[in-house]
């Protein structure tokens, strides 16, 4: 979905795109995973870490040109993901290995690894301050709900049940600003019900909920300042934006039909979309915008959904690529992804 600064695909079989834009794009290879379950930015050191899935055992970290420069091992079903405050530690949920993995952002080592009870399936992953909120839940399971990794306790543990009297089939998709609020999307189902937390010395106080959102949703995000949530549901045509107040309306950017790939840039400036059309194109708008400042084509590839992360100076989009008729993903750079085109928007 997607195209401008232009950027090919990271897809190894995949044929790269070339078209007349003003900006350039960096080409990185297939990615050595089988599926695709999270992506964060580790700015400090200039590296992406990309996690395989559920069916997944390994995370593999790239430079910022896309480029593999490690794959880290032994990490079962490693899905979301999710960096410490000073970006010296990443947490990784594991789907199918029951727990919640820290690993060193240098020396790419796990070093701690926190266990969850026997088939609770972690799998998405934010962060507040020294919290680490994680949703577990098993596929067709409506036992889901919000756990929480306390990284500053003398001996951190998880704590599950953190969601209130709110249900989950499965795992929740979890976002977060830094000072809060949690957020708490039912992914997939028809309606998906969307709760809002605020955290106070580490428990979550409910706050707005409701079946806003649509169906199908596939990715939530926060603003910075954590006033507004945007999701992408498939059952829509647009990036719905909403207060995390009182979930009242707060914009809208459309997409084509089936978004299902949302990030706001750290200064809260502009929103990356992504949509299952048959563009394959990412979008970026200004915040607050109508017209995309940005189209970036993907050419056979689609954005994976809730594959999309910014750099926080604004400088690179990254995106994760999946062929239509699926097979591994692939990684694709956008050079300077908020700079108005001249061609193909």
């Amino acid at each position: 979905m997607k195209a401008r600064g232009l950027l090919a695909v990271a897809l190894a079989a995949t044929a790269m795109v070339v078209a007349p834009v003003a900006a350039q794009a960096n080409v990185g290879g297939a990615l050595p995973l089988p599926g695709f379950g999270a992506i964060v930015v580790d700015q400090a050191h200039k590296h992406v870490f990309v996690s395989g899935g559920p069916t997944g055992n390994s995370i593999v970290v790239t430079d910022f040109s896309g480029d593999v420069v490690k794959q880290i091992t032994g990490e079962f079903g490693a899905t979301g993901l999710a960096l410490s405050a000073d970006g010296a530690t990443l947490y990784a949920a594991l789907a199918a290995g029951d727990a919640v993995a820290a690993i060193d952002t240098v020396k790419f080592t796990e070093t701690a690894r926190y266990a969850t009870p026997a088939q609770t399936c972690p799998t998405t992953l934010a962060r507040t301050g020294q919290y680490v909120w994680l949703g577990y839940g098993c596929d067709g399971n409506w036992s889901g709900g919000i756990g929480r990794l306390d990284t500053a306790a003398a001996t951190p543990a998880i704590t599950l049940g953190q969601q209130g009297n709110a249900v989950f089939n499965g795992a929740p998709l979890v976002a977060a600003a830094e000072n809060g609020p949690v957020v708490a999307t039912q992914p997939n189902l028809s309606l998906s019900t969307t709760d809002v937390y605020t955290v106070n010395a580490g428990a979550l106080q409910a706050g707005a909920s409701g079946t806003v959102t649509g169906s199908d949703v596939q990715d939530v995000t926060v603003t910075p300042d954590g006033a507004t949530l945007y999701t992408a549901a498939g059952s829509e045509d647009h990036v719905a934006g909403l207060a995390t107040a009182d979930l009242s309306g707060r914009g809208a950017y459309a997409t084509g039909h089936f978004p299902d790939a949302v990030r706001i840039s750290a200064d809260g400036g502009y929103v990356a979309t992504g949509a299952y059309t048959s563009a394959h194109k990412v979008l970026v708008f200004k915040s607050g915008g109508t017209t995309p400042v940005n189209a970036v084509g993907l050419g056979d590839s689609t954005t994976a959904s809730r594959g999309l992360a910014w750099t926080t100076d604004n400088k690179r989009l990254f995106v994760v690529t999946q062929q239509t008729a699926g097979g591994a993903p692939g990684l694709a750079v956008v050079l300077d992804p908020t700079e108005p085109c001249t061609l193909l928007c």
